[in-house]
């Protein structure tokens, strides 16, 4: 079954970092910057390595463009 939380991602940080703020909310500090999509293949590999699954397994529902996204993991 899938789960979705949401996400407020803030690129260009200094670490990559993970915080979780309830169940279903995260916020994510990621090293890349946001431009051509980088910051969200970041955050996608983290969020696999934080919840032990392929990252073929993670997307993003909305908010691609955006600092808050919707994902969807399993």
């Amino acid at each position: 079954m899938a789960q979705r939380i949401s996400v407020t991602v803030k690129p260009n940080a200094r670490k990559s970092l993970i915080a979780k703020l309830s169940e279903t909310e995260y916020r994510l500090s990621v090293h890349a910057p946001a431009p051509d999509g980088e910051a969200n293949r970041v955050l996608i590999e983290l969020l696999a390595q934080h919840f032990d699954v392929a990252k073929s397994k993670i997307r993003i529902v909305y908010g691609h463009f955006s600092r808050r996204k919707l994902v969807e993991i399993g």
